[in-house]
């Protein structure tokens, strides 16, 4: 087994199915655009492992506590791997982090988004270690964010030939 798919083994992880959006709606684009040695990763929300949204819903600092909101940010990375995985065939071809960019749909007044994201953030490090895990980052708050998600992500990453 590949190392990182065997790291995620052993902290019980899953990658979730590839995402069906609600009916009626329509998303024209792909969520793993390789060009060159980089993977740019559309934005992405928390899964649950069979696929849909997971709950809870909602703004943090409203609807949810900044633990939910890590939970929720974990869980889009896990979203964010399941693509890569589909896109790369195997996960040990993506040789460094290079950005994340998270935005946290964010209760008025609501300023603890960096600690937020860091549930994405934590998780790459644990998978990559301190320097193939190492990113660029920013994590700021958003009005709305589609379906209602507490969070969305997106990001890069160097990947290998």
């Amino acid at each position: 087994m590949a190392k990182i798919e065997s790291r995620l083994a052993a902290l019980g992880l899953v990658l979730p199915p590839a995402f069906s959006p609600p009916p009626g709606i329509v998303l024209p684009y792909v969520n793993v655009r390789l060009t060159g040695n980089r993977a740019v990763i559309a934005g992405h929300g928390p899964q649950s492992p069979e696929g849909p949204l997971a709950p809870p819903l909602g703004k943090v600092g409203r609807d949810l506590t900044v633990e939910q909101g890590y939970m929720a940010a974990r869980l889009t990375a896990l979203s964010m791997l399941g693509y890569l995985k589909r896109a790369l065939g195997d996960l040990d071809r993506i040789s460094h982090w290079v950005r994340i960019f998270g935005m946290v749909n964010s209760a008025p007044g609501f300023v603890q988004q960096p600690a937020v994201i860091n549930g994405c953030s934590d998780l790459i490090l644990e998978l990559w270690g301190p320097e193939a895990g190492a990113h660029a980052r920013s994590a700021v708050g958003m009005a709305e964010l589609p379906f209602g998600m507490p969070v969305e992500i997106e990001g890069e990453a160097q990947i290998l030939a």
